[in-house]
């Protein structure tokens, strides 16, 4: 097996987080290769990767994988004893629409409250297009929690894509200090306690 994840600049690439979080809970070993965004060459090192010119990329003996959400998908397929999606079919159909909808929704949190896991900037008067996402994201995990998280601190008991999904904008939550009920609230403090995402931190290049 030879596993390579290209990711981008780890203090903001929050696509990369997402599917480098679902390969560490596989417990697969991985070389990881990390480009440096927001630079004049980083377009040209991508394309080094990945004709899509945009990271993250897994590339599995030659295979190219690209987007996260499909990067996970991948990765659930090739290790099934990971149980990155829930076993249950129910449970594994509202997973895949949270992650679907983490995937492509929330604009408006994306562009006010970009990820940066070295900033500290508490936002005290949300806007009234970022209270109805941040309300959205709230009922969200209230409900992925009440229905099938009883059995465990995340999403659907156990770490799954969904909570790889979601992770980053956890980060959001704590970077602006963004307002969660009690439920979300404590599912956010369960994905920042994660050892993994402790890993990707301690690893940030400045």
């Amino acid at each position: 097996m030879s596993l390579i994840l290209v990711v981008g600049t780890k203090r903001f690439s929050s696509w990369s987080l997402r599917p480098w979080l679902a390969l560490k809970a596989t417990d697969a070993p991985f070389e990881e290769v990390e480009i440096a965004l927001r630079q004049p060459d980083s377009k040209a090192e991508i394309l080094k990767w990945s004709a899509a010119g945009k990271v993250p990329v897994l590339i599995d003996d030659g295979l190219l994988v690209w987007d996260s959400l499909a990067i996970c998908e991948y990765l659930a397929e090739r290790f099934p004893a990971a149980k990155l999606w829930p076993d249950d079919p129910a449970a594994r159909a509202v997973a895949r629409s949270v992650s679907a909808e983490m995937h492509s929704g929330f604009a408006v949190l994306r562009q006010q409250c970009s990820m940066d896991l070295l900033l500290d900037s508490p936002l005290t008067d949300p806007a009234p297009d970022l209270l109805i996402e941040i309300n959205r994201l709230d009922a969200l995990v209230n409900d992925c929690r009440t229905r099938f998280g009883s059995d465990g601190p995340f999403l659907f008991g156990h770490f799954t894509i969904a909570d790889a999904m979601y992770a980053p904008v956890m980060t959001r939550f704590a970077t602006y200090h963004l307002p969660l009920g009690p439920v979300a609230a404590a599912y956010r403090d369960t994905v920042l306690a994660l050892p993994a995402l402790a890993e990707w931190k301690a690893n940030i290049r400045i």
